[in-house]
């Protein structure tokens, strides 16, 4: 492991996120906010910081699938530290461990939040809230498509041969060029959103932070009540069309843009499934909340879409409390917590792909118990899914129940009931943000104990990073020199 290589990317990347502090320090200036100083402190600590590790590392070496994994992980370490500076030198958030949590929450978009009176909070410093998410979004999107399925893991990694990138040795030129591409599809959808919302009546303020926080299917919103905020149809089906769009792989986004295809989308077996999980999730919900009394059939409707895609594409937005509804359709929602989104869009969670692969996988274990001497494969859009590819999915699904079940267990031993702990951590490790009981979508996290949000806090980083780029640098065998 080449140390000196991997502080010297992060260092790099500390002094881009200081710079990004630009625009809500433009925002205090415009508004007269007096957390202007607050955040030119933090950034300037941030870029000069970062500077003074890239320049004290400084070298000319190549970086391999080792040092990515590092670079990877430490990369959202660091940066959720200085991005919790604003927070802590503005007063916003007084608790270190409170500050670090709402950030990291956000650059891995999962919008679980400490906050409990968000709308009491400095327009900038809530700028830079969602500007978190934002840009973490953009960084899954890199990472998902670009880079993890070349250091073996992601859930793109099938379809590594059809996305261009770098060779699967070195982590090569052509990301920038595949994050060039990424981010023009990314800003396109946002900034398509904020005029949208605009349209609807929302001010700017507001529409530029849901824009921001709906793409990245993070979930901050600067009103306590989330989007239910605004009782408006107009401005809920619009942030459902977008959450849907951001849950969907953006390598599609772009071929259809590129090539006015929107038939390219109906092609992809993920695609059609994700329709699928959607469609059924919200017709069985609609149907059990009409049948227990829940109102008038569009609202209710209404708000079956608004939280089966929300919770879904693990964007975590609220239109309604969900906790209250009956027990068939709060455990719906936890089961959709585990869904995910599609593989190469910002949601969490397992992904769409992997769900569909243990599904025919188990479909091919059954037949062959029938046909012992047959050969039965398991394809995905025509494409035979490879023995290893299998395995990894198989073996991350397994990592991924076991870490739930590990992590619930601790938060149970912390006081947390039943409900809460296990959909605290179902909501953190799938990075979707509210869960139940306790932490629901009209409560928040602020009541969990010190040592419960650390525990939340890895879940978040295991989740985002795909569990296997954490996990392996606990490996003695990275650090060993061959």
């Amino acid at each position: 492991m080449k140390i000196r290589l991997v502080f010297h990317v992060v260092g790099l990347l500390q002094v881009f996120v200081g710079l990004t502090m630009i625009l809500p320090i433009f925002c205090a200036y415009y508004y007269g906010e007096p957390e202007i100083t607050s955040l030119l402190w933090s950034m300037g600590i941030t870029v000069l910081g970062g500077a003074l590790v890239w320049s004290l590392t400084r070298q000319e070496e190549d970086i391999r699938v080792r040092e990515g994994f590092a670079i990877v992980t430490l990369g959202w370490v660091a940066t959720a530290a200085f991005g919790a500076l604003p927070f802590l030198i503005s007063g916003s958030i007084a608790s270190l461990t409170d500050a670090y949590f709402e950030t990291l929450s956000g650059f891995t978009t999962t919008g679980a939040s400490i906050l409990t009176d968000i709308e009491s909070m400095p327009r900038s410093i809530l700028l830079w809230r969602s500007q978190t998410q934002w840009f973490g979004g953009m960084g899954i999107i890199v990472l998902s498509i670009a880079i993890l399925p070349f250091l073996g893991v992601g859930g793109m990694q099938l379809f590594k041969a059809e996305v261009p990138g770098p060779t699967p040795d070195r982590l090569a030129p052509r990301i920038s060029q595949t994050a060039g591409l990424l981010w023009g599809v990314y800003l396109l959808l946002t900034v398509s959103e904020i005029f949208l919302l605009r349209f609807g009546g929302m001010d700017l303020f507001d529409a530029t932070n849901h824009g921001f926080t709906t793409m990245a299917t993070g979930g901050f919103s600067t009103h306590n009540l989330s989007v239910g905020h605004y009782n408006s149809a107009y401005i809920q089906y619009v942030v459902i069309f977008f959450m849907f769009m951001a849950g969907v792989n953006f390598s599609l986004h772009y071929r259809c843009l590129t090539g006015l295809r929107p038939g390219v989308y109906g092609k992809d077996k993920e695609w059609v499934f994700y329709i699928f999980i959607l469609s059924g999730a919200t017709a069985l919900i609609f149907l059990y909340n009409g049948t227990s009394g829940a109102g008038f059939a569009e609202k209710n409707f209404r708000e079956s879409l608004f939280q089966v895609v929300a919770i879904t594409t693990t964007t975590g937005y609220s239109t309604a409390n969900f906790d209250a509804w009956a027990p068939l359709s709060r455990v719906m929602l936890l089961a959709l917590m585990f869904v995910g989104g599609c593989a190469g869009s910002t949601g969490g969670g397992m992904k769409v792909i992997r769900l569909l692969l243990i599904l025919k996988h188990g479909k091919t274990e059954i037949k062959k118990l029938l046909h012992p001497k047959a050969v039965f494969l398991v394809k995905v859009s025509k494409i035979r899914v490879r023995p290893e590819i299998m395995l990894n999915v198989l073996g991350f699904f397994t990592l991924y129940i076991a870490l739930f079940v590990f992590c619930s267990f601790l938060m149970a031993a912390l006081g947390l009931d039943m409900i809460s702990a296990t959909s605290s951590v179902a909501a953190t490790l799938g990075n979707i943000g509210p869960g139940l009981a306790q932490v629901g979508p009209t409560l928040n996290y602020s009541q969990v104990p010190l040592l419960g949000k650390w525990v939340l806090c890895m879940c978040m980083l295991l989740g985002r990073l795909e569990i296997f780029t954490v996990i392996i640098l606990f490996m003695p065998e990275v650090w060993k020199k061959f």
